[in-house]
């Protein structure tokens, strides 16, 4: 478990929660995910991270993913006995992109102070993310390089201009409390685990899943068995 280091919010005199938002369609979740997920709270020194589950992914197309229950009890399933909590707060903000999402999550949770983790593949196409540099002015980001995806990464648009921000590790973990924008690269020893892998080894995989109604490890909310 990531140690318990927290920010300080100077303002509030009050600690923070420094919490690791890795988004998602978890289609299904795999041990990969919950891998790379611990190396970053180790790495970064955060306290705990959120698996946004999406609803539904607007880069993604809608054939072949799993209904929202579904996919979040493979990411609960995955993140036990973990600093992690998988959830589907987005359904609960009524959000579908990603800079909604972080607005409304640092409106709700003012003592959490929230960093992006994506992995290269997605920094590639981050320039095709709506408003992706305003997601950048809200919260820090934190790449996980991954092999065959770094060039396209480095050469894409959205790092020309995110590069100016680019920090080393050891100055973003040690600040009490993170400013935006700013990017750190996590390398990691690679995990070759895919969801698409996996689903193609195993295309019912969602059917064996418990059917009961879950709640919500974040909201608290419940989920319904609705796609």
């Amino acid at each position: 478990m990531a140690g318990a280091r927290h920010g300080a919010d100077p303002a509030l005199n009050r600690p923070t929660i420094l919490t690791g938002l890795l988004g998602g369609s978890f289609n299904p979740a795999h041990g990969g995910h919950r891998r790379i997920t611990l190396a970053a709270l180790a790495a970064l020194g955060l306290d705990e991270a959120w698996w946004l589950v999406s609803p539904g992914n607007p880069l993604k197309p809608a054939k072949g993913m799993a209904p929202l229950p579904a996919r979040l009890a493979s990411a609960r399933h995955q993140s036990r006995r973990a600093p992690i909590r998988a959830t589907a707060i987005e359904r609960a903000l009524g959000t579908r992109y990603t800079l909604d999402t972080l607005r409304g999550l640092v409106r709700r949770y003012p003592k959490r102070r929230f960093v992006w983790l994506m992995g290269s593949d997605n920094l590639a196409q981050f320039h095709r993310w709506k408003a992706w540099r305003e997601i950048a002015r809200t919260v820090p980001i934190a790449v996980i390089a991954r092999p065959g995806y770094d060039a396209a990464a480095f050469a894409s648009p959205a790092m020309a201009w995110l590069g100016r921000y680019r920090r080393s590790l050891a100055s973003f973990r040690n600040r009490a409390e993170w400013s935006a924008p700013a990017l750190v690269i996590l390398r990691f020893d690679p995990d070759p685990r895919s969801a698409t892998a996996l689903r193609r080894a195993d295309p019912d995989w969602a059917s064996r899943l418990p059917a009961s109604r879950q709640r919500d490890p974040v909201t608290f909310r419940p989920i319904e068995p609705t796609p």
